[in-house]
C-alpha cells in the first residue's frame, strides 16, 4: 500500500497558509448576492472532513435571475457586438489577473476539492489562463464563407453567437473545466449561467470576480451555486437558455437531455463518463510502460474522467508489469494535499469516498486478485490506498461500471485482435491508450478503438489546442480546440439575387 501523510489542518498550516475565503455568494449581474431562499450549503473540506466555509444555494428562481441578466447583456448588451479583437483583449487581462492570483486559487482548489496544491499551481490554474488566451487569440477569426450558389444568387454565411449559454460543470477539475467551458462561449460572444459543482464552488466565484476586474461587462458571466436537482435542473429546462454544456455522470447527462427536449430542444454538448483502455504489448518498454499505466489511472486519486482503469497487458510482460505497477503503489504517498511531499490527497466527498470504498468491496468479491491497496487510511479525510486488482475478467463490475477514484483493474491478452475487441465492449467510449514500439500496431489500434482520444505511448496528454469529447455513452460535443469553438455558434446563410450579373 501507499505511504502515508497525516491530513490534519494543524499540518497543512505548516506547508501553507491558507488564505481566508473571500467568495461565498452567488455572482448575478455583476454583483454577488446572496439566494432568494437566503438558503446556503457547507463547503467541506475533504482531508479533515471540517466544514469550510457556507455559500449561498441557488435554485431555480436565482438561476431564472441569473438567465434574465445573461439575456438582457446579450440581446440589449456590447458583448456580443464588439469586435472579436475586444473581446480578446478582455479575455488576454482576465488571464494575467488569474495569474497574478494563482497561490490564492490554487490554494481554494486544493482545501474544496483535495487537489494537489503543487499540481493545481503548475497545471490546473495556467491552464485555465491557457484556455482563455488561447481562445483570445481565436475571437477575431470567426468568419463565414462565401457561397457559389445557382443562377441569379450569391450568398455567405456568418457565424453569430448561439445566445444564452448554460454550463454545469464538474468537481474534479473545478479550474480546468470552468475555463474549458467558459472561454470559447466568451470567444464567441455568448452570455451564459455557470453552476460549478456543489462540492467545489469557491475558485469558480473568484473567477467571476476577476472577471469583472478585467473589464467583462455585467450579465455576461453569471455563477449560480446549488445542486444539480435544483440549480442544474433549472438550466437544463430553462427556455430562455439556448444551450447547455455538461461535464459529469451519463445518468445525469441523460436527465439533461430530456430536458432540454422538453423545453426548447435547445442543443446540448455532453462530456459524460468513461471506462478508457490502455493497451500495452510484449515489445513495450517495461518501465515506461508501468508509469504510463500507473499515473494514467492515479493522477488526481483517479478523479479522471480519462482514467486508464482497465489496463489490458500482453501476456509476454504481464507479471513484470503487475509488480512494478505494485512498486509504485508502495511508494506513492497519500496525505495532505498541501504537503509538497505528497502524492495523492483525499478524494473529492464522502458520498465519492464510499462510493469507490464499495467498488473495492465488489473487486474483492468477484473474486479479482487484490495486489495492493484496498483501504482507506487514517480516521480523518476521505483518503484511499492506490489499489490494483489483478485477474479482473471483464464482465466484473468494477471492469464495466466507472469508479472514478484510484482503483486499477489489470487484465491480460494474448493478441491485438483480442485486445481491441475487448477494449470496445464497454458502453463509453471517451479514451484509450496503447503502448507498443511497432508503428502499425499503434495504426491498427488507435484507429480500431471507438473513443474520442486515443494515446500512443503516452496519457492525459491535453492540450487547448486538441479536441476532446466521447464516442458512445461517453457523450457528443467536443471541448478544447476550435470544434469546442464552433458548438457556441449559428450558421446563418444570407443569399441575394443578382439577376444582372456578368458571371455566375
Amino acid at each position: 500500500m501507499g505511504s502515508h501523510r497525516n491530513g490534519s489542518s494543524d499540518q497543512a498550516e505548516s506547508f501553507v497558509k491558507i488564505p481566508p475565503i473571500k467568495f461565498t455568494k452567488l455572482f448575478i449581474n455583476g454583483e454577488f448576492v446572496d439566494s432568494i431562499s437566503g438558503k446556503t450549503f457547507e463547503a467541506v473540506d475533504p482531508r479533515t472532513e471540517e466544514v469550510i466555509t457556507r455559500v449561498s444555494e441557488g435554485d431555480a428562481d436565482d438561476v431564472d435571475l441569473a438567465v434574465k441578466a445573461a439575456r438582457h447583456a446579450f440581446d440589449h448588451g456590447p458583448w456580443p457586438r464588439l469586435s472579436g479583437s475586444e473581446r480578446g483583449r478582455i479575455l488576454m487581462k482576465f488571464a494575467d489577473l488569474i495569474e497574478e492570483n494563482i497561490e490564492e486559487l490554487a490554494a481554494l482548489d486544493a482545501i474544496n476539492g483535495g487537489k494537489l496544491l503543487s499540481l493545481c499551481k503548475v497545471i490546473d490554474i495556467p491552464g485555465g489562463a491557457s484556455a482563455l488566451r488561447y481562445y483570445a487569440g481565436a475571437a477575431d477569426k470567426i468568419h463565414g464563407t462565401v457561397l457559389k450558389l445557382s443562377k441569379g444568387l450569391q450568398g455567405h454565411t456568418l457565424k453569430e453567437p448561439i445566445g444564452v449559454v448554460g454550463h454545469i460543470i464538474p468537481w474534479n477539475f473545478p479550474t480546468v473545466m470552468f475555463f474549458m467551458k467558459v472561454s470559447p462561449a466568451l470567444a464567441a460572444g455568448c452570455t451564459m449561467v455557470v453552476k460549478p459543482a456543489e462540492q467545489t464552488p469557491l475558485s469558480a466565484l473568484y473567477y467571476a470576480h476577476l472577471a469583472k476586474q478585467a473589464g467583462i461587462p455585467d450579465g455576461v458571466l453569471n455563477v449560480v451555486n446549488g445542486f444539480g436537482e435544483t440549480a442544474g435542473a433549472a438550466i437544463s429546462s430553462h427556455m430562455d437558455i439556448d444551450k447547455v454544456s455538461f461535464t459529469g455522470s451519463t445518468e445525469v447527462g441523460r436527465k439533461i437531455m430530456a430536458a432540454a427536449a422538453a423545453s426548447n430542444l435547445k442543443p446540448v454538448s455532453l462530456e459524460l463518463g468513461g471506462k478508457s483502455p490502455l493497451l500495452i504489448f510484449d515489445d513495450a518498454d517495461i518501465d515506461q510502460a508501468a508509469d504510463i499505466a500507473f499515473r494514467g489511472l492515479f493522477f488526481n486519486k483517479g478523479e479522471i474522467c480519462v482514467a486508464s482503469s482497465r489496463v489490458y497487458v500482453q501476456e509476454g510482460i504481464y507479471e513484470k508489469i503487475a509488480k512494478k505497477l505494485v512498486e509504485k503503489a508502495n511508494a506513492w504517498v497519500v496525505g495532505d494535499p498541501f504537503d509538497p511531499r505528497v502524492h495523492q490527497g483525499p478524494q473529492s466527498d464522502k458520498n465519492q469516498f464510499e462510493k469507490i470504498l464499495s467498488y473495492i468491496e465488489h473487486g474483492k468479491r468477484e473474486g479479482a486478485t487484490l495486489l495492493t491497496g484496498g483501504k482507506h487510511i487514517g480516521h480523518k479525510g476521505y483518503y484511499i490506498e492506490p489499489t490494483i486488482f489483478a485477474d479482473v475478467k471483464d464482465d466484473m463490475i468494477i471492469a464495466k461500471e466507472e469508479i472514478f477514484g484510484p482503483v486499477m483493474s489489470l487484465m491480460k491478452f494474448k493478441t491485438m485482435e483480442e485486445a481491441i475487441k475487448r477494449a470496445n465492449n464497454t458502453t463509453y467510449g471517451l479514451a484509450a491508450g496503447v503502448i507498443t514500439k511497432d508503428l502499425n500496431v499503434a495504426n491498427t489500434v488507435s484507429r480500431s478503438i471507438r473513443a474520442g482520444v486515443i494515446w500512443i505511448n503516452c496519457y492525459t496528454a491535453f492540450d487547448v489546442d486538441c479536441p476532446y469529447g466521447g464516442y458512445k455513452m461517453s457523450g457528443f460535443g467536443r471541448d478544447y480546440g476550435l470544434d469546442a469553438l464552433n458548438q457556441y455558434l449559428q450558421i446563418k446563410s444570407v443569399v441575394t439575387p443578382v439577376p444582372d450579373s456578368p458571371w455566375y
